[in-house]
C-alpha cells in the first residue's frame, strides 16, 4: 500500500518536512515514490511555511494513496489557501 506522510528533514529543534508519497512498509526518512511538497513549521516573516502540490495529490488520492492524519490538515490548508489566493485574482479580473 501506499501512504503520503511527512519525512523529517532539518536539524535538531529546527524541523522541516517533505509531504512524500512512499511504500507503507518503507522507513519514514527512506524511499520514497515522489515527492509533492513540504511543511516548515518555524518558518517566520516572509518564508514560505507550506507548499503543495495539490494535482499530485489528488492524482495520488485517485490511486488508492492513504494520506496520514498531519497530511490530511496540511492538504486541507493548502486547498483554503490556494482558493483564498485565487478570489481576489478573480475580483481583480472582473
Amino acid at each position: 500500500m501506499v501512504t503520503i506522510r511527512l519525512a523529517r528533514h532539518g536539524s535538531k529543534k529546527n524541523p522541516f518536512y517533505h509531504i512524500t508519497v512512499a511504500d507503507r512498509a518503507a522507513s519514514r526518512d527512506g524511499r520514497f515514490v515522489e515527492r509533492v511538497g513540504f511543511y516548515n513549521p518555524v518558518a517566520k516573516g516572509q518564508a514560505e511555511s507550506l507548499r503543495v502540490d495539490l494535482e499530485r495529490v489528488d492524482y495520488w488520492l485517485s490511486v488508492g494513496a492513504q494520506p496520514s492524519d498531519m497530511v490530511k490538515k496540511l492538504v486541507k490548508q493548502a486547498r483554503e489557501g490556494a482558493s483564498a489566493a485565487a478570489a481576489p485574482a478573480a475580483a481583480a479580473a472582473e
